[in-house]
């Protein structure tokens, strides 16, 4: 019904950006983005300034998991009404190895696990298994000083690791200047789908800055 209602306002012409909807129920959404962030960039960008223990020189974090997203067709849910218990100290800080630090892992459970419909237990399995799945391009990590490259390359990269995905269902995207993220959209069992429009935002820059792990 809700993507119903979506469609109806996108013919009509009432519907042109994005729509966040918060309070919505936990479970109804129709599918999955997994959005995979390249560490070293955040951290130029952010984590640095911050102090993020995900920046020390001791990791060597390169392709993340920002989050497992449940998205509308146009839309995404956010901060649902859900009666699964929160998720502990224990599981958040679990999901550090491939998320960089707890606290990343519970603003996700808040804002996009709680629309899953699922348990925090579940929702974090799931994410790994997504994480898991995906390829990540080795040759990132041979970088061993910052390079400006198109981000098509970063696409093609992942298509020739993942030949199970197309560029329907893969988006690359950036941020002041720096490749950003890699979002993969998927079915709820975890299979590539084409992603809607307000998912695929490719990157075109030409010279984005790229950052070697550390």
């Amino acid at each position: 019904m809700r993507g119903l209602f979506f469609t109806i306002l996108m013919g009509l012409g009432l519907l042109t950006t994005p729509v966040r909807a918060d309070g919505e129920i936990a479970g109804e959404f129709d599918y999955y983005v997994l959005s995979l962030s390249w560490s070293p960039n955040w951290c130029a960008l952010e984590g640095d300034a911050r102090g993020s223990d995900q920046c020390d020189d001791r990791h060597d974090y390169g392709w993340t998991l920002h989050g497992l997203w449940p998205q509308f067709h146009r839309g995404w849910p956010a901060f649902c009404r859900t009666a699964a218990t929160p998720p502990t100290r224990r599981q958040t800080a679990d999901m550090a190895d491939i998320m960089g630090n707890a606290g990343l892992a519970w603003h996700q459970w808040k804002k996009h696990g709680s629309c899953s419909g699922l348990a925090a237990r579940d929702y974090f399995a799931l994410a790994r298994r997504a994480y898991d799945t995906v390829n990540r391009p080795q040759i990132f990590r041979r970088l061993d000083k910052p390079v400006k490259l198109p981000a098509s390359v970063v696409e093609e990269a992942f298509l020739k690791a993942n030949p199970a995905l197309s560029k329907d269902s893969l988006t690359i995207t950036c941020r002041d200047g720096f490749i950003q993220e890699a979002r993969i959209c998927l079915s709820r069992e975890m299979e590539p789908v084409p992603c809607g429009r307000d998912v695929i935002k490719d990157c075109t820059l030409k010279d984005a800055l790229f950052e070697p792990v550390r």
